[in-house]
């Protein structure tokens, strides 16, 4: 009896290591797997509490890896859009410099400049922010977000966008 015991942890190891593999494969098999291993008779053992480990996906701190943690954010939200749509505008709007602002256009005029990769005033902003995101406008990731959201209620998405919004 003693010796089964030494094996307990190696078991309990292996079962948690195939479970965060098979959860972080995104397969339901996770499900289906955990009361087949391990068992040596027909009955199943009582369940032990389940930890689930989900992954996160690091993102480049540059415009490729903005673009792609919005559309992830977005994808969230169900705010439609696509990576050309998204990068072209930020072509024209800001050139890629996400500390971007226009100080001489109407908007400026009237203490509101555009700022950021999509050139968004802040009353703009505020309204049709993200949740998840951060409130500052200058924020690469909020900033696309919130612009992109905008563009779907106004124009049904940013891909629909080909000049200044």
């Amino acid at each position: 009896m003693a010796a089964f015991g030494s094996l307990r942890p190696a078991l309990t190891t292996r079962t948690s290591r195939l479970a965060r593999t098979l959860a972080v494969a995104g397969t339901g098999a996770a499900v289906l797997a955990l009361p087949l291993v391990g068992a040596t008779t027909a009955a199943a053992a009582p369940a032990a509490p389940a930890t689930v480990t989900t992954a996160t996906t690091a993102y480049s701190n540059n415009l490729d890896g903005w673009i792609r943690e919005s559309l992830a954010v977005m994808a969230q939200h169900g705010i439609p859009g696509s990576y050309n749509g998204i990068h072209r505008n930020i072509m024209r709007e800001s050139s890629g410099n996400p500390y971007a602002i226009n100080n001489w256009d109407i908007n400026a005029a009237n203490g509101t400049p555009s700022k950021g990769l999509l050139q968004v005033i802040d009353p703009t902003f505020r309204a049709y922010h993200v949740p998840g995101t951060s409130w500052d406008p200058y924020d690469p990731v909020a900033n696309i977000t919130a612009a992109c959201n905008y563009a779907a209620h106004r124009y049904g998405s940013i891909d629909n966008v080909y000049g200044p919004y």
